[in-house]
Protein backbone atom coordinates (compact mmCIF):
# COMPACT_ATOMS: atom_id res chain seq x y z
CA UNK A 1 0.00 0.00 0.00
CA UNK A 2 1.51 3.35 -1.01
CA UNK A 3 2.23 5.89 1.70
CA UNK A 4 1.93 9.61 1.23
CA UNK A 5 3.78 11.88 3.64
CA UNK A 6 4.46 15.58 3.91
CA UNK A 7 8.14 15.74 4.82
CA UNK A 8 8.40 19.50 4.85
CA UNK A 9 10.52 21.65 2.55
CA UNK A 10 13.87 21.00 4.25
CA UNK A 11 13.63 17.20 4.18
CA UNK A 12 12.00 17.22 0.72
CA UNK A 13 14.94 19.27 -0.55
CA UNK A 14 17.45 16.92 1.02
CA UNK A 15 15.73 13.86 -0.46
CA UNK A 16 15.70 15.52 -3.88
CA UNK A 17 19.40 16.38 -3.60
CA UNK A 18 20.27 12.78 -2.74
CA UNK A 19 18.44 11.56 -5.84
CA UNK A 20 19.79 14.31 -8.11
CA UNK A 21 23.37 13.59 -7.00
CA UNK A 22 22.94 9.91 -7.79
CA UNK A 23 23.29 8.71 -4.22
CA UNK A 24 19.87 7.04 -4.55
CA UNK A 25 17.94 6.16 -7.68
CA UNK A 26 14.56 7.32 -6.39
CA UNK A 27 12.81 9.14 -3.56
CA UNK A 28 11.36 5.79 -2.49
CA UNK A 29 14.87 4.36 -2.12
CA UNK A 30 15.82 7.27 0.16
CA UNK A 31 12.77 6.75 2.35
CA UNK A 32 13.25 2.96 2.48
CA UNK A 33 16.85 3.46 3.63
CA UNK A 34 15.70 5.92 6.28
CA UNK A 35 13.10 3.50 7.63
CA UNK A 36 15.65 0.65 7.54
CA UNK A 37 18.05 2.75 9.63
CA UNK A 38 15.27 3.58 12.10
CA UNK A 39 14.45 -0.11 12.41
CA UNK A 40 18.13 -0.91 13.02
CA UNK A 41 18.37 1.79 15.70
CA UNK A 42 15.21 0.56 17.41
CA UNK A 43 16.60 -3.00 17.44
CA UNK A 44 19.85 -1.74 18.97
CA UNK A 45 17.93 0.20 21.63
CA UNK A 46 15.88 -2.90 22.45
CA UNK A 47 19.07 -4.95 22.81
CA UNK A 48 20.54 -2.25 25.06
CA UNK A 49 17.39 -2.19 27.20
CA UNK A 50 17.59 -5.98 27.55
CA UNK A 51 21.27 -5.78 28.57
CA UNK A 52 20.47 -3.12 31.16
CA UNK A 53 17.65 -5.28 32.53
CA UNK A 54 20.03 -8.26 32.80
CA UNK A 55 22.60 -6.08 34.57
CA UNK A 56 20.04 -4.76 37.03
CA UNK A 57 18.83 -8.31 37.71
CA UNK A 58 22.45 -9.32 38.42
CA UNK A 59 22.81 -6.44 40.88
CA UNK A 60 19.53 -7.38 42.58
CA UNK A 61 20.79 -10.97 42.88
CA UNK A 62 24.08 -9.82 44.39
CA UNK A 63 26.16 -10.64 41.32
CA UNK A 64 28.29 -7.51 41.03
CA UNK A 65 31.79 -6.17 41.65
CA UNK A 66 33.03 -2.86 43.03
CA UNK A 67 33.44 -0.20 40.33
CA UNK A 68 37.20 0.16 40.87
CA UNK A 69 37.71 -3.57 40.24
CA UNK A 70 35.68 -3.39 37.05
CA UNK A 71 37.63 -0.31 35.91
CA UNK A 72 40.92 -2.11 36.53
CA UNK A 73 39.77 -5.16 34.55
CA UNK A 74 38.61 -2.97 31.68
CA UNK A 75 41.86 -0.98 31.65
CA UNK A 76 43.84 -4.24 31.58
CA UNK A 77 41.73 -5.63 28.77
CA UNK A 78 41.39 -2.53 26.59
CA UNK A 79 44.18 -0.25 27.78
CA UNK A 80 43.87 3.31 28.94
CA UNK A 81 41.97 4.89 26.07
CA UNK A 82 40.71 7.81 28.09
CA UNK A 83 41.22 9.32 31.49
CA UNK A 84 38.43 8.84 34.00
CA UNK A 85 38.20 11.68 36.51
CA UNK A 86 36.42 11.69 39.81
CA UNK A 87 33.64 14.21 40.33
Amino acid sequence: MPISADLGPKIEGYVSTLVENGRFSSRSDVLREGVRLLEERENQLSALDAAIDRGLADVDAGRHSPANEVATRLATRYGSRSTVTKA
